[in-house]
Formats: C-alpha cells, sequence, structure tokens
C-alpha cells in the first residue's frame, strides 16, 4: 500500500500519524520518491502530557534512515480539535506543545 501511496498519488507531501506505536515503523518511508515531504506527527494532540524532546529528536534520526532528513517535517499528529467535542487539554497544554515542536524543528533542521 505504501508504494501506491507515495508514488500514485500526486501530492507534494503527506502529514503521518506516528504518536502511538499503533503506528507502526518508518520503514515505509523508504519508497517516498525524491520529490515529496514527509510531515511526522509525533506529537500527541490527544492529551496534555508533554513529550520529551529527546524522544521527539530520537524519533526523528530513526525516521531519517529511511528518507533523507532534508524531506521531513514535524508537526502534531492531528488539529487540536480533532473530535466534535475537541480533545482533552487546555489551551495552554496547546502552546506548550507547539513550543515544544517548533524548538525541536529548529534543533533538527536549523
Amino acid at each position: 500500500m505504501a508504494e501506491t501511496l507515495f508514488n500514485a498519488i500526486n501530492v507534494h507531501g503527506y502529514f503521518m500519524e506516528y504518536d502511538t506505536e499503533r503506528a507502526g515503523g518508518f520503514e515505509p518511508l523508504r519508497l517516498v520518491p525524491r520529490d515529496k515531504t514527509i510531515v511526522l506527527g509525533l506529537a500527541t494532540s490527544k492529551s496534555g502530557q508533554l513529550e520529551a524532546k529527546d524522544d521527539i529528536r530520537r524519533r526523528i534520526t530513526r525516521a531519517a534512515k529511511f528518507i533523507p532528513l532534508e524531506q521531513l517535517c514535524l508537526s502534531p499528529q492531528c488539529g487540536f480539535a480533532s473530535t466534535e467535542e475537541g480533545n482533552i487539554l487546555t489551551e495552554d497544554e496547546q502552546w506548550a506543545k507547539l513550543k515544544m515542536i517548533v524548538e525541536v524543528a529548529q534543533e533538527v533542521w536549523g
């Protein structure tokens, strides 16, 4: 399925949820063409618990074993109101997650 997804669909990038083990490994990223971008959704938007920056950086490094770092980006795995009733986190927790994502992105990509 990954080969079809990455090669037959005419888009520039993919937002991929990787915030839980259920998402699977990064191995399918080896099939992404060089002209496409993968946005790694490594921070969950479902809870206010802040992920450890070291854990996020380690996961980016693991993904970069299958696709060049230059083709990767970082984001939350979904919007903060991904259900009708919203998710269980405060506005301050949302901002803290976004701040952490920006800090990790600056550390990884400069």
